[in-house]
């Protein structure tokens, strides 16, 4: 039985997903965010990433749940205070 549980507090550490709070993000969330930093649309970065556009519209979902914020500009402001994003993104 302690094993069990050993087990599972391990696999609770590793996975990005069950991590809560703001600053942590999934890798994905953190590829997307790069992408809509950059100005490309849902269209574009589900060509870039080979995923459907039905994807990135729930990760950039998920992206904005998470940060607390409601439009894009309130998306890049908080991921620039939360130094989830270079300054300098846009040159990236």
């Amino acid at each position: 039985m302690a094993r069990l549980r050993a087990r599972r507090k391990q696999r609770r550490k590793r996975s990005p997903r069950r991590t809560r709070g703001t600053g942590a993000l999934t890798p994905r969330q953190k590829v997307i965010l790069r992408l809509v930093a950059q100005g490309l649309t849902n269209r574009e970065i589900a060509n870039h990433l080979d995923i459907s556009v039905r994807t990135v519209e729930v990760h950039r979902f998920n992206l904005m749940r998470r940060l607390k914020v409601r439009n894009v500009a309130q998306l890049l402001r908080q991921a620039l205070l939360q130094r989830l994003l270079p300054k300098n993104f846009s040159s990236r």
